[in-house]
């Protein structure tokens, strides 16, 4: 196992190590040296995996300790790991190489090396359908944000899925050249074109139609792990979050968070925070911050005036690690605001939490389409096209639609669904299935 060196990666890199661990497969995982304590305690890669830390010369091991504009950085600090990896996989020999969308040299070097290579993608399929696709490519000129605000060519017909003048300037950054002179386009359709073939974290059910496309784009099998249903944490919710949340009704609690490396404007945190207030429920709030000053001043910068001592008693601001899977799992929280990252939806889906998505960007737009518009279990906030930028009104509408009016259309369809993917995401043979199947897919392919 191989994954790119964002925790957002590594993540469902560990989360498929460890069931195919049960199954009986021998892994080995390989990350910088630095991330190896957090991939075993945090994110419970099981402790008999074995874990090979890579030496990096440039010192640079994760997205969390770069800004965004330098991530390029890490691309070319994998790249630099050619040698390391080449004599790690003559080494161990193993049968499979499973690797992520920056290593698109590690393909010619399995082979090299006699090793099947698989590209393990850790988005959506419906994201790299609409982007990373052969049939995207326009002969004679580069790719622009405007050819990006409709699919490709030959993309499933009954997908009514576009992009919004926001959204598609956010995906250009795949098409500028960094390290080795390639786009991150390039990268990623050279590693799925030149794979021994592909596995995605996700299921026909949910993803039919753009696993289908993908498969005649790059002419390859293309395997599915299932959605990965993370394992119910052992940890116990800390005493103050639960003492405070027992104190509401069922299904009552806003939860809005998105993640440790999305960080809102001022302003944008402004809108977020008086929609929720506007709302009349209790809600949790979580806000992280980029800069090194104190989180508590960045907070009372960033907040509305009075809106603490407004809200005082049924509104919580936290900063820093959270609990999150456990509050999702707490019976009082009944939405949950997020970024639509997929294990985030898959998270909410498999506690009954109602979906509010605000994505902010790559693969998160595509998934918040397809919870929104395919499934049909999720509401997505309205936004203004050229920028993005959201009022409180539309944080304020999309909470009312999902918590207040749940039994008029369209919240009260919404549920429905909702209640029908739940079941299928906790059914435990059916998710069991994905991997067994994946594992004698394997097998009979090595």
């Amino acid at each position: 196992m191989f994954p790119f060196l964002a925790f957002g990666h590594i993540s469902p890199f560990v989360q498929l190590s460890n069931k195919l661990f049960s199954h009986g497969v021998a892994i080995t995982f390989l990350s910088a040296a630095s991330n190896v304590p957090k991939i075993r305690s945090t994110l419970n890669l099981n402790p008999e995996i074995n874990v090979i830390p890579l030496k990096f010369p440039n010192g640079i091991s994760s997205t969390a300790e770069l800004p965004p504009h330098l991530a390029g950085n890490l691309i070319h600090a994998l790249d630099q790991t050619q040698p390391q990896v080449k004599s790690l996989l003559l080494e161990l020999k193993p049968h499979y190489v499973f690797f992520d969308f920056a290593q698109n040299w590690l393909p010619k070097i399995a082979s090299e090396v006699g090793i099947k290579s698989v590209h393990f993608s850790v988005y959506s399929a419906i994201s790299d359908a609409y982007i990373t696709v052969p049939s995207r490519l326009v002969e004679g000129r580069d790719i622009t944000f405007e050819d990006l605000k409709t699919p490709p060519p030959g993309f499933p017909q009954n997908s009514n899925i576009s992009l919004k003048a926001f959204e598609a300037l956010d995906f250009m950054f795949l098409f500028r050249r960094f390290g080795e002179n390639l786009t991150g386009y390039e990268r990623v359709l050279q590693s799925l074109g030149e794979c021994s073939f592909i596995v995605f974290k996700t299921c026909k059910e949910i993803e039919g139609p753009y696993l289908d496309y993908i498969e005649t784009q790059f002419a390859k099998p293309v395997l599915l792990s299932g959605p990965l249903v993370p394992e119910p944490s052992r940890d116990v919710l800390e005493e103050r979050w639960s003492k405070w949340l027992d104190t509401f009704p069922a299904k009552s609690v806003i939860l809005c968070s998105f993640g440790s490396e999305t960080f809102l404007s001022d302003d944008q945190i402004k809108e977020l925070a008086t929609g929720l207030e506007l709302t009349g429920l209790p809600f949790i709030l979580v806000l992280n911050f980029p800069s090194d000053l104190s989180a508590q001043d960045e907070l009372e910068r960033a907040l509305p005036k009075g809106f603490l001592e407004r809200v005082k008693n049924r509104g919580v601001v936290h900063t820093g690690w959270f609990q999150q899977q456990l509050i999702l799992k707490h019976s009082s929280v009944g939405c949950y605001v997020c970024h639509a990252g997929f294990s985030s939806v898959i998270e909410a889906m498999v506690n009954e939490c109602q979906l509010v998505l605000l994505p902010f960007k790559g693969d998160q737009f595509f998934n918040s389409k397809l919870v929104a518009k395919d499934l049909n279990v999720g509401i997505e906030v309205n936004r203004r096209d050229e920028d993005g930028y959201f009022h409180k009104e539309d944080i304020l509408n999309a909470l009312k639609t999902i918590m207040v009016e749940d039994h008029k259309e369209p919240g009260k369809h919404i549920r429905e669904n909702h209640m029908k993917w739940s079941k299928f995401l906790l059914n435990k043979e059916i998710q069991d299935k994905f991997i067994t199947d994946l594992v004698a897919q394997l097998k009979s392919m090595a």
